[in-house]
């Protein structure tokens, strides 16, 4: 006997075979069980989730010889027909093929005849969507008051190119995308049935690349079935599919993390070995820092692998947030690149450069861009009443001293601070710091920044800066405050006024000024 692909020997049978479908199932279930049957039916859905198999699925539950009902015996003649495709009652139509009127007429020539073998005729038509107007105009007054023996299903990949007037007088249902965990899970009866040896990760990679279709899924597991030699597992899988394993992107991570441009790039080369597609290595990034935030808001939420545990710890929540929104823009922009790994490189090197709170402005006299380095702290004249915090930690600040407000700017870029806890604090002004204790100041223009979450990492990190306990306390005010934004910006605006100053004196702007009425803007460059 001939192969049977197992797309067509694992094509449902019954409505309990079915999967992922249960609104719909129920729906039809109980409208044949109280037998209030709509002369027409319409099934939408993405390929490979069973529309035309539900269409002969409903077409054997109102033939089946033992009555209508919800569960067709599946051994009388009627069952058997419709399942080899044989019944003589059932017209099923591609309308990809036949889109003409002349087509649709000869179809409704004999919708008046009554049925021949079975209780109903059934008028299935794939691809409904295919028609021409005039078509749909001839199918129109039939579709709208049949005969009574007549039932029509209609399935469509896109319902609305349909016209409005087909649409409502059928019944629709639409067939959801069958969720990856479903297609897995199937795949993995299929195997245990078919006594195939199976990886668990494979099948996942296999249900991943189905993108919702049980048809492309059990045509994927042919493949993978005959790639391996009549086993399935993930290394083959991901040859077979031209995939990158999540493990493989494990030291682009640790890459990141460690803000190492070298052993990124290494990477990178690594990986570029395999030839990869990398509109799917971001695809499989974006997955990735996807289940670290997740890991960061549920910390008991279960992780599928555990080597992602420890990002959740090394990244701060706005850094996946950046880095994931910079792979979706990646992932969007990559056919623009000049090559594929091109564009790949400069997604990398982004997170890279926009490392929240990694550059700063510095405070030379011409306007540029550096990186932060650790300064040598300038630490203040200690009082009288040093404590044994500052014996103990010579190269720390003495908590105990009273710091004047304008050193928080010198001591803000030492919290190690990022993202949105960095520009509160940067938002704030120093009152006064104690023994164990600093007050801040912040401005009310600037009170929805401040929550319970950024004190405390605020907190935390002056605690890390004196080496011991720290509470933190920070006060409203309507007073103007002198915070490290506001020394920055007011320290900007000088130095654009002394650059436009000298600019101004020199002889050729003046002369360029006078011969083409020009005037002068200067910015800062970014």
């Amino acid at each position: 006997m001939s192969y049977q692909v197992l797309a067509r020997k694992w094509r449902p049978r019954h409505f309990q075979d079915m999967v992922g479908q249960e609104h719909i199932l129920r729906m039809l279930s109980n409208a044949l069980t109280q037998k209030r049957i709509h002369h027409a039916y319409l099934f939408t859905g993405t390929r490979g989730v069973g529309k035309t198999t539900l269409a002969r699925i409903l077409s054997k539950c109102l033939n089946c010889e033992s009555g209508i009902s919800p569960s067709p015996c599946g051994t009388c003649h009627t069952c058997q027909a419709i399942d080899a495709g044989q019944f003589l009652d059932l017209f099923e139509v591609d309308a990809a093929s036949r889109t003409k009127v002349e087509d649709t007429r000869e179809l409704l020539d004999n919708v008046l005849y009554p049925p021949t073998q079975g209780r109903y005729k059934i008028y299935l038509i794939d691809e409904v969507h295919m028609l021409s107007n005039h078509s749909f105009n001839a199918l129109l007054k039939t579709l709208e008051e049949p005969p009574e023996h007549v039932k029509f299903l209609l399935a469509t990949t896109d319902p609305k190119r349909l016209p409005i007037t087909i649409l409502s007088r059928c019944l629709q249902f639409h067939l959801k995308r069958i969720t990856p965990e479903q297609i897995a899970k199937h795949l993995q009866h299929i195997c245990a049935t078919e006594n195939i040896a199976c990886e668990e990760p494979a099948l996942e990679r296999l249900a991943k690349a189905a993108d919702g279709s049980m048809r492309d899924a059990l045509s994927l597991l042919d493949q993978a079935i005959a790639y391996g030699h009549g086993t399935v597992n993930k290394a083959d899988v991901n040859a077979m599919l031209g995939n990158v394993a999540q493990d493989d992107l494990l030291p682009l991570l640790e890459a990141i993390a460690s803000q190492n441009g070298n052993q990124l790039f290494d990477a990178i080369t690594r990986l570029a070995e395999h030839t990869p597609d990398f509109q799917q290595v971001l695809e499989e990034l974006i997955s990735l820092f996807h289940q670290i935030a997740i890991a960061q808001i549920i910390p008991d939420k279960t992780l599928k692998n555990d080597l992602i545990a420890p990002f959740s710890q090394r990244f701060s929540a706005e850094d996946v947030q950046l880095y994931y929104q910079i792979a979706l823009l990646g992932r969007r922009d990559l056919s623009l690149a000049s090559s594929p790994q091109q564009g790949f490189e400069m997604s990398m090197l982004r997170m890279l450069a926009f490392h929240p709170g990694l550059y700063t402005q510095s405070q030379d006299s011409a306007p540029t861009t550096t990186i932060i380095e650790k300064p040598a702290l300038s630490t203040p004249p200690l009082s009288k009443t040093t404590t044994s915090v500052a014996e103990k930690v010579a190269a720390t600040p003495e908590p105990t001293a009273m710091i004047a407000a304008a050193q928080w700017r010198d001591i803000l870029p030492k919290l190690e601070l990022s993202g949105v806890a960095y520009a509160l604090a940067a938002n704030c002004s120093l009152e006064k710091i104690t023994e164990n204790k600093a007050i801040l100041v912040l401005s009310t223009n600037h009170q929805p920044m401040l929550n319970q979450k950024l004190k405390e990492r605020i907190a935390e990190a002056l605690s890390r800066y004196f080496n011991q306990p720290m509470q933190l306390e920070i006060n409203l005010t309507s007073a103007e405050t002198l915070s490290p934004i506001k020394q920055e910006q007011s320290e900007q605006e000088e130095r654009l006024a002394n650059a436009k100053q000298t600019i101004m004196q020199d002889s050729k702007v003046k002369q360029l000024l006078a011969m083409y009425d020009a005037t002068i803007e200067v910015s800062l460059l970014s």
